[in-house]
């Protein structure tokens, strides 16, 4: 009962940082970066001391060789879906090209960003760091003892896409209707990471493939608009 509530409790919160932070009135603006990105900071601390005091914070965070070398090529994966995706999904030319326009008109201009380069890549990794935490250690460990742990990682990844839903209806579009652009890329992103880290055995190269491909289609190899 007790980590029903937890699950719980991180879904819906998860759930209204999207829904307020994807909304059109903070597009651009630091406000939605806060929301999103504040809400996954607190519930990874609320992981990190829950994991330390269990016991399992050292297991999740173990440091291997190869990490590194795992966590890129996991991320060039996630980044080739994504760019298949816009390419045959959310094709240029179609109404469904304005699900990720939405996206990265959230994101707002790109020059800030380009100004503010260590700011974007300590959000980045912090936020990319958080996520894994709470998702793909905190979640499927809560999980474990109802349906073991061969599916917890599962279960997970499609919670995580549930907590994404409010922004089918943020970043909606009058012509291409509701944006399923962040719940399919959760669910997928989440199996992906989740397996990773049920292979491993730790979060790390889960968190470098997030970090990486967060910064790829930010910073690097934007899938709509101006490059930065």
């Amino acid at each position: 009962m007790k980590n029903a509530v937890l699950l719980a409790v991180i879904v819906v919160c998860t759930a209204l940082a999207a829904g307020v932070g994807f909304a059109p009135s903070r597009a651009g603006n630091y406000l939605f970066p806060a929301f999103v990105g504040g809400t996954a900071l607190l519930l990874a601390v609320f992981a990190i001391l829950l994991a330390r005091r269990e016991e399992v914070l050292a297991s999740w965070l173990k440091p291997k060789w190869g990490d590194l070398t795992a966590g890129i090529i996991f991320a060039v994966v996630t980044c080739t879906c994504a760019w298949a995706f816009v390419k045959f999904v959310a094709t240029q030319g179609t109404p469904r090209e304005a699900w990720i326009a939405r996206l990265y008109a959230q994101m707002g201009d790109p020059a800030p960003l380009r100004a503010h380069v260590p700011l974007v890549v300590l959000a980045v990794v912090l936020i990319a760091a958080s996520e894994e935490i709470v998702w793909r250690g905190l979640v499927p460990w809560l999980l474990e003892p109802r349906v073991g742990s061969r599916r917890a990682w599962i279960y997970a990844a499609f919670l995580y896409a549930l907590a994404h839903v409010p922004t089918a209806y943020t970043l909606r579009d009058d012509k291409a209707g509701f944006n399923p652009v962040l719940v399919l890329g959760a669910l997928g992103a989440g199996l992906l990471w989740g397996g990773m880290t049920r292979y491993f055995g730790r979060l790390l190269p889960a968190i470098i493939a997030h970090a990486f491909f967060d910064w790829c289609v930010i910073m690097m190899f934007r899938l709509w608009g101006p490059s930065v």
